[in-house]
């Protein structure tokens, strides 16, 4: 069994393509029509052929909801791997990313949270 995609449910395609692009630097893989909306896949370029993360609309009443509990206890909905978290930090710090906590010591990793514009709050970590 292999983990090949996952999701992280967002309030608008749009912006979300252009925030996990141009300021996190993952790589549009998928683009196609699905309704009025998409279905979209953004791949990290260091693992073009690896795991796909969709940018899923919230239209669901349910995904709404669980979006929206998880920003308001402070709860990020998803995590992604940096080899070096404070030139993470600091990268995207410069392009105007809204961090909920800096570069913090969790007892086996060092992690940061931020604001992904998108409804959700995203957590990147480094394991030493």
């Amino acid at each position: 069994m292999k983990v090949k995609l996952t999701s992280v449910i967002v309030q608008d395609q749009a912006t979300a393509l252009r925030f996990y692009t141009e300021v996190l630097g993952f790589v549009k893989k998928v683009d196609i029509p699905a309704g009025e909306h998409r279905w979209l896949t953004v791949v990290s370029p260091e693992e073009p052929d690896g795991t796909e993360l969709l940018l899923e609309p919230n239209v669901l009443h349910v995904a709404s909801l669980y979006q929206r509990a998880l920003f308001q206890e402070g709860i990020p909905l998803v995590a992604f791997a940096v080899d070096d978290i404070q030139k993470e930090y600091s990268r995207l710090k410069a392009l105007g990313v809204d961090f909920r906590s800096e570069p913090t010591d969790a007892g086996g990793a060092i992690i940061a949270v931020f604001d992904d514009t998108c409804g959700n709050y995203v957590q990147i970590y480094q394991v030493p």
